[in-house]
């Protein structure tokens, strides 16, 4: 018999067809509903492999129900959001992806950052409602980027130093704060200035979320951390949601205690907090970090490698919990 692979979204065609040449593959074909605790819960009893996304939540009653689960394969560079630990305990390997959405996710970061300060969606939406206001009208006045500040929170990693670099060609001042100090040669090879956590939330323009999501950082940008920034700065975040307490945000901008804000990530995914989608001083992306047809290949084929490899009787090249094999990280 064949074995039996469920993706829970549409992913490559390339990844696909390399899947049913050894396997009978299913997929969901909406790529706008998340698979639900039943949806899976339903499936996965007859699967082989789990093929899943960044938002499938494949917790310990759904690897319970995979009797015959033989991988659970994650196209995320972490596993949030999976059980490893009731994986493991089941001896079923679960495989991540290698981190190859750094570009992207600067790109998508600075996109933001560019739109939230100079008004680009609200603009958007005056003309696609037939006004126009005048060339030199003072309805859209936004913010410069050019010449100001920008604050890497968590901003020495590869995401923060990429941003950093895309910074330079707006001749920003680049600041960071990270509990763990880069040696001075990456500070200035990537054109850094480290400062306290404090001075770089009061003296950035623009204040740039970076870290990676643990108990540490979770709103790690709250309400004590807005009231320090500039009522002229923006909060612009593609790392992770909780990082920043959305509800406190959403009172700093009521507030106007800062000017706007860009997010791409949100504290309760899929679930945005209504106030924000209210506010004109806010852009909103749905998690698009990396959402390109490209890159998005790549994703999908590290993870048809990781499946190709159990489904061999190999170690995948990307486990996260190589222990099932016997092996270290």
């Amino acid at each position: 018999m064949r074995p039996r692979i469920f993706i829970t979204q549409p992913v490559a065609e390339s990844a696909v067809a390399r899947l049913r040449a050894v396997a009978d593959v299913e997929m969901n074909p909406d790529t706008l509903h998340i698979a639900t605790k039943d949806e899976l819960l339903e499936r996965i009893p007859q699967l082989d492999i789990l093929f899943c996304l960044l938002h499938d939540k494949v917790n310990r009653d759904v690897i319970a129900a995979g009797k015959r689960l033989r991988a659970i394969a994650s196209m995320k560079i972490t596993p949030s959001d999976i059980d490893v630990a009731a994986a493991t305990a089941r001896r079923i390997p679960v495989t991540v992806i290698a981190p190859i959405v750094t570009e992207a996710t600067a790109d998508i970061h600075f996109a933001l950052l560019l739109a939230v300060a100079r008004r680009v969606v609200e603009g958007d939406r005056l003309v696609r409602a037939g006004i126009f206001p005048g060339a030199q009208s003072a309805h859209l006045l936004g913010a410069w980027v050019h010449g100001t500040t920008i604050g890497l929170i968590g901003g020495g990693g590869r995401i923060g130093r990429a941003v950093a670099k895309r910074a330079q060609g707006f001749s920003m001042r680049t600041i960071y704060w990270t509990p763990r100090r880069k040696p001075e040669s990456e500070e200035r090879a990537a054109g850094l200035e480290y400062v306290p956590y404090d001075r770089l939330l009061a003296e950035s323009d623009f204040v740039s979320v970076h870290a990676p999501l643990n108990a540490e950082t979770r709103h790690l940008v709250g309400e004590r951390e807005l009231r320090l920034m500039k009522p002229t700065a923006f909060l612009v975040n593609t790392a992770r949601g909780p990082i920043v307490d959305e509800k406190a945000l959403v009172r700093a901008l009521k507030e106007k205690r800062i000017a706007g804000a860009g997010l791409d990530v949100y504290e309760n995914e899929p679930k945005v907090e209504p106030d924000l989608l209210t506010m004109q001083n806010v852009v909103l992306t749905p998690h698009l970090g990396s959402a390109v047809k490209d890159l998005r290949e790549s994703m999908a084929n590290v993870v048809a490698d990781n499946i190709l490899a159990v489904l061999d009787g190999r170690q995948p090249p990307n486990c996260w919990n190589p222990e099932v094999y016997g092996a270290t990280k």
